[in-house]
C-alpha cells in the first residue's frame, strides 16, 4: 500500500527497505534553501509536534502502556525528541546519513501490539533483518533543491513486515492507525519547514 508519491531512487530508505509492505510519503515545498530546511530537520524535536488530533492521537495510542504501569512507575516522558535523542540509548537505530540531503532510522518490534514490543537491530543488519513475528519500520526525512530560494521536504516511513501472520495483525492495525499516522506527518512537515522559513528571514 503506497500513499502519495513514489519514493526517489537512489535514498537510503530505498536501500533498507526496498519493497515495503506499507508505505506513507509526504512532500511540503518549503521558501527555504535546501541547507536551511535540513538543518531545520537536524534540529526538529518530535515532540514539539502538535495539533489536537496529533496530541489525541499520541495520548491514545499511549494508553495501554499507561495501564501496564498503573500501579507502578510508568517510565518518563523525554523532555527532548531529536533524531540524535531519539537513537541515543532506545531500539531505534541510525541507519545512515547524506549530510544535506537525507537522514534515516529504523526500528524493528512487534509494533501492532497494544503494548509495543521493540527490537534493536543494528544497521549492518537491518536490511537484511527477517525474524518472523516482526515487521521493520524505516524512517527518513530528506531534503532537495527546488530552484534557487526553496527546497522540497520529504517524509517517507516504510513498513515490512516478516510473514505473513505479522502481515494480517498489522493490516488491521493500519486501517484505524493510519489516517492518525498521515495526520502526524502532515504535522511534522509543517513544524520543519516553519523552523526552516523562520531561520530563513531572521526570525526566532
Amino acid at each position: 500500500m503506497t500513499t502519495n508519491a513514489a519514493g526517489t531512487a537512489g535514498l537510503l530508505a530505498d536501500r533498507y527497505a526496498p519493497d515495503p509492505d506499507f508505505t506513507v510519503i509526504r512532500h511540503r515545498l518549503v521558501n527555504a534553501d535546501a541547507a536551511t530546511t535540513y538543518a531545520a530537520v537536524r534540529a526538529f524535536d518530535f515532540l514539539e509536534v502538535g495539533g489536537p488530533l496529533v496530541r489525541a492521537a499520541t495520548w491514545v495510542r499511549g494508553l495501554p502502556e499507561r495501564w501496564r504501569f498503573r500501579h507502578g512507575r510508568a517510565p518518563g516522558r523525554p523532555t527532548g525528541l531529536t533524531f540524535d535523542e531519539m537513537t541515543d540509548g532506545s531500539d531505534w537505530v541510525v541507519l545512515g546519513e547524506r549530510p544535506g540531503e537525507e537522514y534515516a532510522a529504523g526500528v524493528a518490534g512487534r509494533f501492532w501490539r497494544p503494548v509495543i514490543e521493540w527490537l534493536r537491530v543494528e544497521a549492518s543488519e537491518f536490511a537484511g533483518f527477517g525474524e518472523p513475528g516482526y515487521g521493520k519500520i524505516v524512517l527518513s526525512l530528506s531534503v532537495r533543491p527546488y530552484g534557487d530560494r526553496h527546497s522540497l521536504l520529504t517524509y517517507d516511513i516504510r513498513v515490512t513486515l516478516t510473514d505473513s501472520v505479522s502481515l494480517s495483525r498489522f493490516r488491521l492495525y493500519w486501517m484505524v492507525a493510519s489516517p492518525l499516522i498521515k495526520n502526524i506527518h502532515g504535522a511534522t512537515l509543517r513544524t520543519i519547514a516553519r523552523d526552516a522559513e523562520r531561520a530563513e528571514t531572521g526570525m526566532s
